[in-house]
């Protein structure tokens, strides 16, 4: 599925402001599970909700920009399986220390 070498991500600008914190981390790869860690930083859950729409559309913008796909067929095609895994997930997550 994912069919790239593991790199470690540049931090974005705004790490630098020493207000800002990260909240999230995904690592996975071919045939291996992925990995999150993150922080319940909000006391509403329904952030979380926001946050994953704002970044299903950043990751359809720049599909958007390849040129191989449309930011509107990529934005589609992410809903289809986000509802996809929403209706028969295709694992449970675990909780690891």
């Amino acid at each position: 599925m994912f069919g790239r070498k593991a790199i470690e991500l540049e931090k974005p600008p705004l790490s630098r402001d020493y207000r800002a914190f990260e909240i999230l981390r995904v690592w996975g790869g071919d045939n291996l599970p992925q990995q999150y860690s993150l922080k319940t930083v909000w006391g509403d859950p329904g952030a979380w909700g926001l946050m994953l729409v704002d970044i299903a559309r950043h990751v359809a913008k720049a599909y958007g920009n390849t040129g191989d796909l449309s930011e509107e067929e990529a934005l589609k095609r992410i809903k289809e399986l986000f509802d996809a895994e929403w209706t028969s997930p295709t694992d449970a997550p675990l909780q690891v220390k």
